[in-house]
């Protein structure tokens, strides 16, 4: 933080901006499978979401919904308990995001 003794100084505090949220068909989306962290338990993970974390938080909720399981949004990624690629991946295509990949 920067002090000053200028009475109209506006200080800057550091907040950044939310990203604004790509359309789905500009999207580079990866789905991965992960134990790691997990007790040896699967998950589905994507990868690659630019936007703003409320729209993150909406494609998570339906994904999760489409696949009947539950997970959690977290530093950007969606997290889907099970192996879900396949479901997630059309789920995403069916959706309008047409550069998803299955890694």
């Amino acid at each position: 933080m920067v002090y000053s003794t200028n009475p109209d100084f506006n200080y800057n505090y550091g907040e950044e901006a939310e990203a604004e949220t790509i359309a789905p068909e500009k999207q580079n989306l990866r789905v991965w499978r992960d134990t790691k962290g997990r007790g040896g338990k699967v998950a589905t993970i994507v990868k690659g979401f630019v936007g703003s974390t409320n729209d993150l938080q909406e494609l998570g909720r339906a994904l999760k919904q489409g696949c009947g399981v539950g997970g959690s949004i977290k530093e950007g990624e969606i997290i889907i308990q099970g192996d879900h690629r396949d479901r997630v991946t059309a789920l995403l295509l069916q959706k309008g995001y047409s550069k998803t990949k299955k890694v």
